[in-house]
């Protein structure tokens, strides 16, 4: 295992300056998430871990010891990137054997059982005959995941690894990857992503970033009911927290009043706000109902259960008194 430390880390491209002074320990054994929209710096943080970018200011530890200077090849790290980097010429054997073979000190029968460990963890033995264009993507993923194992990492780096899958691919290569953290356990694992829904069901702790910055590091249910900024909450859970200003917060003695969608009911006579119906999605088991109330997006009320509501209709809707999180005029939590 390997636990990582970052030190006050800078990364500077010319005059732009990326990421502006993180500091963070992840765990050893630990899944770590790194989230955030686009540009924020999640995959530059990942590629400055890795050694593939040089860090401009602050220290990176391994196990206590300053890396800044180490090359990548002997961090111990491996790395799974969204594009599968499958070499197209070789079998699925020899794409999983490949970074072995570079490495001294391991014979042919080692490398097969490396390789053969790999495949059976990943259900992908059958397979190690073929080319990569003859596998699906989500198999030409897990061949990638499978280059990785085989060179036994103390830290397993992931950059966006789903987001080239479709949806059903997604959710069963997500759970692949959670089978292999519990079968690996004594291996960190650092992962990017901008879908949060990947971050909740995988991360032992997620690390929100936002224009270089970190703005919260938690569990995933710490960062759902105790986000400490309006960005958080609206980042994390889906549907995204309902925001309600003006009057109707000030009655909550806030500037601003965030709500999930969960968390809304809705009352047939009066309740403590009210809106019209513009949009209803019917998902199955549960069910989203989408209100104009003035705010600047509709307020969305996710029920547990289809609905017959429809366009036009005037609803009332009620908060979970507990449920209700209260923020000041900086997007703080109010106390």
């Amino acid at each position: 295992m390997a636990s990582i430390e970052l030190r006050n880390i800078r990364k500077s491209f010319g005059a732009v300056e990326v990421i502006k002074g993180v500091d963070l320990e992840v765990r050893s054994g630990e899944f770590m998430v790194f989230v955030g929209p686009s540009g924020c710096g999640k995959s530059t943080l990942l590629r400055l871990i890795s050694g593939l970018e040089d860090i401009t200011s602050g220290d990176m530890l391994f196990d206590g010891k300053v890396v800044n200077a180490l090359a990548p090849s002997k961090r111990g790290i491996a790395m799974v990137f969204q594009s599968y980097a499958l070499y197209p010429h070789m079998t699925v054997y020899d794409n999983m054997a490949f970074g072995l073979t570079l490495e001294k000190g391991h014979d042919k029968a080692e490398i097969r059982q490396r390789v053969e460990k790999a495949a059976d963890m990943l259900q992908i033995r059958q397979y190690l005959d073929r080319l990569p264009k003859q596998l699906s993507g989500g198999q030409r993923q897990r061949v990638a995941i499978g280059r990785a194992i085989t060179r036994d990492p103390k830290v397993f780096l992931f950059d966006e690894p789903l987001s080239n899958l479709d949806a059903a691919l997604r959710v069963a290569t997500r759970i692949e990857i959670a089978k292999l953290h519990e079968n690996m356990h004594n291996v960190t694992m650092i992962y990017v992503t901008h879908d949060q829904v990947e971050a909740m069901t995988l991360a032992d702790r997620i690390c929100v970033l936002r224009d270089g910055h970190i703005e919260q590091v938690g569990t995933p249910m710490e960062l759902y009911e105790k986000p400490n900024s309006t960005f958080v909450a609206g980042f994390i859970g889906s549907p995204k927290m309902n925001f309600i200003g003006g009057e109707r917060a000030e009655k909550f003695g806030a500037k601003t009043v965030g709500i999930r969608g969960e968390h809304l009911t809705i009352t047939p006579n009066e309740g403590t706000w009210s809106g019209t119906v513009i949009h209803t999605e019917n998902l199955g088991a549960d069910s989203y109902v989408y209100l104009e109330m003035g705010t600047e997006e509709p307020v969305v009320v996710r029920l547990d259960e289809a609905n017959s509501y429809k366009s036009g209709d005037t609803v009332h809707i009620s908060p979970m008194a507990d449920k209700i999180h209260r923020f000041d005029a900086a997007g703080k939590p109010v106390n």
